[in-house]
């Protein structure tokens, strides 16, 4: 799809609309097959996020699906739940009114059922999905710190909850590597 397919139906202010690009990576399927998928991802991050998604190839790291949140109605349950590795959503933080680093494209989730987010309650998202290293897709050391590399933070350090499945790279990070 263009940038302007993956924006489609979301009001989205221009400054942010503007800063966005859309990049299309390779992965390493699942069904042990090289596909390609689409991110939205900040302009600033297009370049790290390729060649990070290349060496994820090279390391034979499975994805199951990639397209941007659009083809999801612009709904994170929905995208989490049909395991799809996705960026951009202009959204702010689930259970807070501050906006998430998704709606500048400065972050990732990838493979929400293998990685799933455990809330402070205990509750996780996608509903059944269990975390657990053993299982093909799960995000493993080798994963975090290809991630940790490029300056990106992982979700699976937080304390008070889990997001396993997610990187994000703060806009003070956003120059290095």
């Amino acid at each position: 799809m263009t940038l302007e397919e993956a924006l489609h139906g979301k009001e989205i202010p221009q400054e942010i609309r503007n800063a966005v690009t859309l990049v299309t990576v390779p992965y390493f399927s699942f069904s042990e097959m090289l596909g390609e998928g689409q991110l939205v991802v900040h302009t600033d991050l297009a370049d790290e996020v390729e060649k990070i998604f290349t060496a994820l190839r090279v390391m034979q790291f499975p994805i199951y699906h990639m397209v941007p949140i659009v083809a999801y109605g612009w709904n994170d349950d929905v995208s989490m739940a049909a395991n799809n590795t996705s960026a951009f959503n202009y959204r702010v933080i689930a259970g807070t009114n501050r906006i998430s680093h998704h709606a500048y494209g400065r972050a990732l989730d990838i493979n929400p059922v293998q990685n799933p987010y455990v809330g402070v309650d205990g509750s996780v998202t996608p509903l059944g999905a269990v975390y657990d290293q053993a299982q093909r897709g799960t995000i493993t050391n080798d994963v975090v710190s290809l991630f940790k590399s490029y300056g990106w933070e992982w979700g699976g350090d937080w304390t008070d909850r889990k997001d396993w499945q997610h990187f994000q790279k703060p806009e003070l990070h956003a120059r290095g590597n």
